[in-house]
């Protein structure tokens, strides 16, 4: 634990839990005072079912032995900067168990450089279809198809979503797939049944459809969306233009 006076001086600052089995850095945060330490204390409390990724990996590190690692990343900042730090540090950990990640990250994260030429650089989008538009996980875009990365689950006005005319999948503000729903259904094993179990969330929804065709997709690929609409419920990743 900290004294007081190295909390006066720490001030805001960011942090990494680290695994000294394999050194690997498991969990990023930011706080003041002992923040960095409180999750240890959590864990010590919780019962086994309420484990989260973060406090089983902390179970699993203390009945081996070991003790977490406390990394104080970078210290004495105002609560801005330690936001920024906060979400530099979780793009360069993708694999940290954060549930929510760094602010702004998908507007502001880690990108390539042609990524960032193509998304500054992007024609507007002009909607002119009812169209229901979805924030995906870049890297859930990386490690599948768009199609299968923005089907499901999310949790949506599912009369609304069916009133759309098209899905458009986002990345980053760019429209980076263009769908046609043929049916929107509850996300549970029934309705996906080749989905493994856990991108599936009861009372959130998926769809069945396919790729609009050529003419309307040349309307929207690769185009960024336009300002208003991109800050309207910035943090919700379900956005519609009618």
């Amino acid at each position: 634990m900290f004294s007081q006076q190295v909390c006066d001086q720490l001030q805001h600052y960011v942090y990494r839990l680290i695994d000294p089995r394999n050194g690997e850095t498991f969990y990023v945060g930011k706080g003041m005072g002992n923040r960095v330490f409180a999750h240890v204390r959590e864990e010590l409390g919780a019962d086994s079912d309420e484990l989260s990724d973060k406090l089983q990996r902390i179970r699993d590190i203390r009945l081996t032995g070991f003790e977490v690692g406390h990394v104080i990343h970078r210290h004495g900042m105002d609560e801005r900067t330690a936001f920024e730090v906060e979400a530099a540090l979780l793009d360069a950990y993708p694999s940290a168990t954060n549930v929510v990640r760094g602010m702004d990250s998908n507007a502001r994260g880690v990108m390539h450089a042609r990524q960032a030429i193509e998304q500054y650089e992007a024609k507007e989008a002009a909607f002119e279809h009812k169209a229901i538009l979805i924030n995906i996980n870049r890297s859930a875009a990386v490690e599948q198809d768009v199609y299968e990365a923005v089907r499901y689950a999310w949790k949506l006005n599912p009369k609304k979503a069916k009133d759309a005319q098209l899905v458009l999948a986002v990345e980053r503000g760019l429209i980076v797939g263009v769908f046609e729903a043929e049916q929107w259904l509850e996300a549970i094993p029934e309705n996906f049944p080749r989905t493994p179990v856990e991108r599936l969330v009861a009372g959130r929804w998926g769809f069945y459809g396919h790729k609009a065709n050529k003419d309307i997709e040349s309307i929207y690929l690769r185009r960024r969306l336009p300002d208003s609409i991109r800050k309207r419920g910035a943090a919700n990743p379900i956005k519609y233009t009618f």
